[in-house]
């Protein structure tokens, strides 16, 4: 990718706001390219990556092919196996035959790959966006005084934690997952913990708080609205979902059947991997050998109301198939919740100039863009509605980085696949 210094008068082809994995994958995507200049602002000091959430073991749901790059490019330097080749165990990662790489091990592939490229700037925080129709330029100012102005935006600020509505404000040391291994040892000092949610992240914490739970001696109590402990359907005809013929049949459909099936495919990309499940099962058969464990698992539970007063959380559920109310109380709340897109303050000025659908989220084009033109802005990640479980599904990055690249440059770089599937979705 060409590089200009930024002065007032650099013009740039693209900026990226935001460095999670995608737009990371998209800056090492373009790096090679000669002609196509970008940058990335990124508000953080360095890449970082879920890191409240390295629990040992822990690892990806994906195998290592979901990389930034490889589906995409599979000569790339910026791929797994280089990083595992250039730090000495890629023999080790042979023998080890488990595919899905440990989620530390992904976060520093991705500082390794974000440390080769001369396109990011860190500790830079955008403000505003606006656009000067005359030269049909976006201007991106940020608050250390930066301006930066370019043909296209690339958004991938990412889906931040989602508090429910029944927490907002909530006194109290409440934790969201995101935060877990900064509070695990306060957690565990306290009598009581309450863990609310029942995806992969709910489950890993569960799992790592019942391993000790007679070594601390808390209850802990573990409570979703879902009707069962979902597992992570994970079979190939169903991975081909994952696919752009999906991407084209789930986005023609109609805008109100499309919302209809995100609620019924949470599943798919949302679900706790299966080992998983039978290790938490597992651990508390051992552990009721010797007794009954402090230990509650609760479906069908909706979080209704919370209250926090002298050190102990009341939290309000309603279970929803009974059509009961009750209360649990705790010292320790952990909100395992996921995360929401919440779009950006920066983009007020520029809301004129973008797509929404009816329910005032964006109206995500096939080709990512979410702005009138068709090819102005576009959306990394938070397309679930439109997209469906390809927006956050690692192994579909790189193949929309080669779609918005396709869509910068006017021309196919990288090959961008049509039909990968065995099946038909549409008729």
């Amino acid at each position: 990718m060409t590089a200009h210094p930024d002065t007032p008068d650099t013009t740039h082809d693209f900026v990226g706001i935001g460095l999670g994995p995608f737009n990371l994958g998209l800056a090492c995507l373009t790096e090679p390219i000669d002609g196509l200049d970008g940058v990335f602002l990124e508000s953080k000091p360095a890449f970082e990556w879920h890191s409240g959430m390295f629990l040992e073991g822990a690892h990806l749901q994906t195998p290592f092919m979901s990389d930034l790059v490889t589906l995409a490019d599979p000569t790339s330097p910026y791929s797994f196996l280089n990083y595992l080749k250039e730090r000495g165990r890629l023999y080790s990662f042979y023998i080890r035959e488990k595919f899905c790489p440990l989620r530390v091990e992904y976060d520093d592939y991705c500082r390794w790959a974000a440390s080769k490229l001369s396109c990011v700037r860190y500790g830079t925080t955008v403000t505003e966006v606006t656009y000067e129709e005359q030269d049909e330029l976006y201007v991106v100012r940020t608050r250390e005084g930066d301006v930066h102005r370019a043909r296209h935006l690339v958004l991938g600020t990412g889906t931040p934690p989602h508090v429910p509505d029944a927490c907002r404000g909530l006194a109290g040391d409440v934790i969201h997952n995101s935060r877990y291994l900064d509070h695990k040892h306060q957690l565990q000092a306290k009598e009581s913990i309450t863990l609310v949610g029942s995806g992969q992240s709910a489950a890993e914490i569960y799992h790592d708080l019942l391993s000790e739970v007679d070594v601390h001696g808390y209850r802990l109590d573990w409570v979703t609205r879902s009707p069962r402990f979902f597992p992570l359907e994970y079979t190939k005809l169903t991975l081909e979902m994952t696919s752009p013929e999906y991407i084209d049949y789930f986005h023609a459909l109609p805008e109100r059947t499309r919302y209809r099936l995100t609620e019924q495919q949470k599943g798919l990309f949302k679900g706790i991997d299966g080992a998983l499940i039978d290790e938490i099962f597992d651990l508390l058969y051992q552990k009721n050998l010797d007794g009954p464990v402090p230990t509650r698992l609760l479906t069908n539970s909706a979080l209704t109301s919370a209250r926090h007063e002298n050190g102990t959380f009341t939290l309000g559920f309603r279970q929803e198939e009974q059509g009961k109310d009750f209360e649990l109380r705790s010292q320790g709340l952990i909100l395992a919740t996921g995360y929401r897109y919440v779009e950006p303050e920066f983009l007020k000025p520029v809301r004129d100039r973008l797509r929404y659908d009816g329910h005032g989220n964006f109206d995500v084009a096939r080709n990512y863009a979410v702005d009138v033109t068709g090819r102005g802005v576009f959306l990394q990640n938070a397309g679930v509605h439109t997209h469906s479980i390809t927006s956050p599904d690692l192994g579909m990055g790189a193949y929309r980085n080669a779609y918005i690249i396709r869509e910068l440059l006017g021309t196919e770089y990288y090959p961008v696949e049509k039909t990968i599937a065995f099946q038909e979705f549409a008729v």
